[in-house]
C-alpha cells in the first residue's frame, strides 16, 4: 500500500478529484470523505492536546472518555459522532494561536472566566459544550458579533 500511495501523491489533486467524482459511485465517495475527515480530525485532535497542554488522560477527561479511546483515535482517526466536537475544538485553538502566545494557552484554557459562568474553557469542554468552547474564543477576540 506504501507504493501505491506514494504514486497517488503524484496526481494531480484536482484532476483526480475530478475523476472520482465521475467515476466513483456516491457510496463509495461517502466512506472516503468520512475516512478523510476522522484522519484530518485525529490531527486537530492531536493539535489542541499539544497547544492546550493536556495529557492524553486529561483529553480522556475533558471528553469523556477513555485514555485509551483517546490513544486509539490519534492512530486511527476520531469517530464520526466525536467529529463536531474536535473540529470546533480545534477552530478554537486556531484562534487562540493566533492571538495569543503558545505559552499562554494551556493557562487561558484553564482560566475560570465570568463571562462563562465562571467556569474555564477546558471547563464547558468537559461538559460537552464545545461550541460554546468555539463561541467563547470568538468573543474573546471581538469576532462574535461579526459571525452571528
Amino acid at each position: 500500500m506504501k507504493q501505491s500511495a506514494a504514486k497517488l501523491t503524484e496526481l494531480d489533486p484536482v484532476e483526480t478529484a475530478r475523476a472520482l467524482l465521475q467515476e466513483a459511485d456516491d457510496a463509495w465517495l461517502s466512506e472516503f470523505t468520512r475516512s478523510l475527515r476522522r484522519h484530518s480530525a485525529r490531527d486537530d485532535l492531536g493539535r489542541v492536546l499539544d497547544v492546550w497542554g493536556l495529557s492524553q488522560s486529561a483529553a480522556a477527561e475533558m471528553l469523556g472518555v477513555s485514555r485509551q479511546a483517546i490513544s486509539k483515535w490519534l492512530r486511527r482517526g476520531v469517530p464520526e459522532e466525536r467529529l463536531q466536537a474536535v473540529a470546533d475544538l480545534s477552530a478554537a485553538t486556531d484562534l487562540l494561536m493566533r492571538y495569543l502566545k503558545d505559552g499562554r494557552i494551556p493557562a487561558v484554557v484553564r482560566r475560570p472566566s465570568p463571562g462563562l459562568g465562571r467556569k474555564s474553557l477546558l471547563e464547558l469542554a468537559a461538559a460537552g459544550r464545545t461550541r460554546d468552547v468555539l463561541t467563547a474564543c470568538r468573543e474573546m477576540f471581538g469576532f462574535g458579533e461579526a459571525l452571528a
